[in-house]
């Protein structure tokens, strides 16, 4: 799969170093306009971004999506009772695959 949460950043070390790709402001922004198909849920105890994506994307490294969608900007510490959005993978797909 070609969805990438990093690319290489030209500011930083020549071009050698990885920052945050556009990706996920462009999620977020499809969310905010209703451009992709997505399901809002309401985070449980015990409950981690990296299992959810697992288990809906079939690949707990896609966390990164969800935590776009729902402007969450630490995904390790998100506390019970936060709305998230879990946006479908093929419409991710389709806008920045």
């Amino acid at each position: 799969m070609t969805l990438r949460r990093t690319s290489r950043t030209p500011i930083v070390n020549g071009g050698r170093s990885y920052g945050t790709s556009e990706s996920g402001i462009v999620i977020k922004k499809a969310i905010d306009n209703n451009e992709v198909r997505f399901i809002t849920r309401i985070l449980r105890a015990g409950e981690r971004l990296d299992i959810i994506a697992g288990q809906v994307y079939g690949d707990s490294n896609l966390y990164w999506i969800i935590a776009s969608a729902s402007a969450i900007g630490w995904p390790l510490q998100v506390p019970p009772g936060t709305v998230i959005n879990i946006p479908n993978l093929e419409d991710v797909i389709k806008l920045v695959g």
